[in-house]
This record gives structure tokens, C-alpha cells and sequence, in this order.
């Protein structure tokens, strides 16, 4: 089970997030649907669809996109491990507005971390894998 968290002085669900290098702090509070991503809108900070859809697709399969304003803290990694991130934080943080959501959540994924990171390179080879070019002289 996820720890949940809540903030005390003012009731609202706190979660954190991790894919690759990327940590997200989010808050989540009832509201209108607002996001904002570092200080920024969520089209400014995330310019491709893609990304946009990540941290969108958790609430929106809950039925939350509308009831909610989103509060997020980013940092490391690239925009799609900033964004994948984000999408697990905001599943940890909907756990604190409510226990029923945590099945749902569950069955898709949306919990469970990602665990695939960057390979390290490895001496002699040009990155983790990829050897020097056969010579035949």
C-alpha cells in the first residue's frame, strides 16, 4: 500500500513521483482543472501532446480533471521522465482525496514504478553496449 499524505494546515493531497532521473512533488487541491508545472501553465512547460497526455491521463481516469487544481515541483531527468513522473504523482496524491480510487489506479499501472534507468557505459566500448568498429588491418 502507498503511504498517503495530507497536508495538515490545509488539506491538500500531497504525492511524489519517479521515472528515470525525475522527481515531481505535487499537490492537489479541489479547484477547476488548473495546472501548473514549475510556475508555468502545463502547455507551456510540456509543448508536445504527448507529454500534455501523460499528466493529464491519471485524472482523467478517475473523472477528476475538472475538480481539481494541480500544484507541480520538478526537477532532473528529460521532459518524457519529467512527465511519466508527474503521472505517478498525481495517482499517489489522488490516494489522499480517496481510498476508492485506489483500485482502479491499481489495475492500470498508474502506481507502479518504472524502474528501467539509463545503462552505464562500460570501459573500451563507446556507450554501454556499442563496441569499437571492426578493422580488418
Amino acid at each position: 500500500m502507498v503511504a498517503v499524505k495530507k497536508d495538515k494546515n490545509t488539506g491538500d493531497c500531497l504525492g511524489t513521483g519517479r521515472r528515470k532521473s525525475a522527481v515531481a512533488r505535487v499537490r492537489l487541491r479541489a479547484g477547476s482543472g488548473k495546472i501548473v508545472v514549475n510556475g508555468k501553465p502545463l502547455e507551456v512547460f510540456f509543448p508536445t501532446a504527448q507529454h500534455q497526455q501523460d499528466v493529464l491521463q491519471t485524472l482523467a481516469h478517475v473523472g477528476q480533471s475538472d475538480s481539481v487544481d494541480v500544484s507541480v515541483r520538478v526537477s532532473g531527468g528529460g521532459l518524457t521522465g519529467q512527465s511519466g513522473a508527474i503521472r505517478m504523482a498525481i495517482a499517489r496524491a489522488l490516494l489522499g482525496m480517496s481510498d476508492e480510487h485506489f483500485q482502479p489506479l491499481r489495475d492500470d499501472g498508474f502506481l507502479t514504478r518504472d524502474s528501467r534507468m539509463k545503462e552505464r557505459k562500460k570501459p573500451g566500448l563507446h556507450g554501454a553496449r556499442r563496441g569499437t568498429q571492426f578493422s580488418k588491418r
